[in-house]
């Protein structure tokens, strides 16, 4: 791994928050040192915020299975210790939204996680929860990287550290939104058949522990280089688990086959059918909302990015069910969380959470919903997803590129065309409108659409469509490629 990186990699770069975190690369920028730094910050400006509501100093510590990630918990622990914090140090690594719920459940201050999601294995981070069970807003991460520059407080005396099972109360919470005896009564009939694969990461024996049945586990071991990929739930990372299923010889032709995927701290999913097709939240999401509104009778509002497919508010529609919109990142769907009630609310790139549950993405919980949505309806997944496009007369294809630029002066010069000279026509189709929320999504005569965005902190532009063909979706982009090409050139 070191043969491909530069000398420049080795630059330790500002610590920074993004939309979920600080990340960095190990050693480089990610080190013991500052993440004694950051935690003890990190629990300052949440007691700042939080804490004449829960009344206490205490925060929950918790980690993934990335290399040395329980011992920067140690050592993030000690320093909140040493600050004079309260900890609850977890004994095991376990999903980040298993440590969104320990700090609601404990009325913590919040929790801090040792966690790079779904980043390549150089990379490790820190993700800051909130009490209320779920992500920072913006405004606490700035305090955080405002009290990087200053002196920490001195203490009386430090604070107490005990260590705690994340996973006891975090099941117990699922098992009680989900009929696992039903589940567990189909896998032992050999009605349901489950393969998971957790991406050597947190999830590794959550659906075990969850459903008290044995089921078709990969990659459950630790490897601190992912396989030499990324904990990713992405194809091109699922090679042995879309072999397994399109080899898997059934014992019944009524035999259902769900294959389902987490990233590396178990908030994100994907899925695959009974004949092996990768199947993304955009499939997902409109399979739950049925299952939800249909079997559960959930009600409330459907909360979307706009990269999400359109089918989502059209099968929303058919159970008279209110969308609202938003910009790409999950904090701005567990905004929406906190200030109205929720049904479900979900991105594209696999995040998905409830209302009936803590304002976070939250994979296992759906993946139980997913496997609940296959047996309440006997049916496929890709044959669920079939079924509701047809009562919809939608059909569509999507995909999605990030396309390097050559520098932040291009990405300059490309917003500075879209703000001031915007399309008219795209890839032969005009424009209908534009949506500028997020970068700018352009809805096309065809009724297909094109969303260019760009990255905040590198030259990248990423690039989505969906439309009624797969055909059709690559001329979009194909489109926009060129354009940027023409305008960076």
């Amino acid at each position: 791994m070191a043969g491909q990186l530069s000398p420049s990699a080795f630059v330790q770069r500002p610590i920074s928050f993004g939309t979920d975190g600080w990340r960095g690369m190990i050693a480089a920028d990610f080190t013991f040192e500052r993440v004694m730094q950051v935690a003890p910050r990190a629990a300052i400006a949440l007691e700042q915020t939080y804490g004449e509501q829960t009344q206490n100093r205490l925060v929950i510590v918790g980690y993934d299975r990335r290399f040395l990630s329980p011992e920067f918990a140690q050592v993030a622990a000690e320093a909140l210790q040493q600050a004079g914090y309260d900890v609850l140090l977890s004994e095991s690594f376990a999903p980040t939204p298993a440590f969104s719920w320990a700090a609601k459940q404990q009325n913590a201050l919040g929790a801090v996680v040792i966690t790079a999601s779904h980043n390549p294995a150089a990379y490790s981070g820190l993700k800051v929860k909130a009490g209320f069970g779920g992500s920072i807003p913006p405004e606490v991460t700035a305090k955080i990287e405002a009290l990087l520059g200053q002196e920490l407080p001195s203490v009386e005396q430090p604070g107490t550290l005990q260590t705690f099972n994340p996973w006891t109360s975090y099941c117990e919470g699922l098992r009680a939104k989900v009929d696992v005896e039903k589940l567990r009564r189909a896998i032992a009939t050999g009605k349901l058949t489950v393969f998971a694969d957790v991406m050597h990461g947190a999830a590794s024996g959550g659906l075990e522990q969850l459903l008290g049945t044995p089921i078709h586990e990969l990659n459950g071991n630790a490897d601190p280089l992912f396989g030499g990929g990324a904990p990713e739930p992405l194809p091109r990372y699922l090679p042995d688990l879309l072999h397994q299923i399109r080899t898997y010889e059934r014992r019944s032709p009524d035999e259902l086959v769900v294959g389902l995927v987490f990233d590396g701290d178990s908030d994100r999913i994907a899925a695959v059918d009974g004949a092996g097709n990768f199947l993304s939240s955009q499939v997902l999401i409109p399979v739950l909302i049925q299952h939800l509104a249909t079997h559960r009778g959930f009600t409330g509002e459907i909360v979307k990015t706009i990269s999400g497919s359109d089918l989502m508010p059209l099968v929303a529609k058919l159970h008279n069910l209110p969308v609202h919109e938003t910009a790409i990142g999950y904090k701005y769907i567990a905004d929406r969380m906190l200030e109205s009630q929720v049904f479900l609310g979900g991105e594209e790139s696999g995040g998905i959470g409830y209302g009936n549950h803590i304002p976070e993405r939250d994979a296992l919980l759906s993946a139980l919903y997913v496997l609940e949505a296959v047996v309440d309806s006997g049916m496929d997944l890709s044959d669920q997803y079939a079924a509701l496009q047809a009562q919809t007369g939608f059909t569509a294809a999507y995909d999605r590129i990030d396309l390097p630029l050559a520098s932040m002066d291009v990405r300059s010069r490309l917003l500075n065309q879209l703000k001031t000279q915007p399309p008219q026509e795209i890839a032969g189709q005009s424009v209908l409108s534009v949506l500028d929320i997020d970068g700018y999504k352009f809805r096309l005569a065809d009724q297909s659409w094109l969303l260019i965005r760009f990255s905040g902190t590198e030259p990248v532009l990423r690039l989505y469509s969906e439309a009624a063909t797969p055909e059709r979706v690559q001329q979009n982009l194909h489109w926009a490629k060129d354009w940027a090409n023409s305008i960076s050139g």
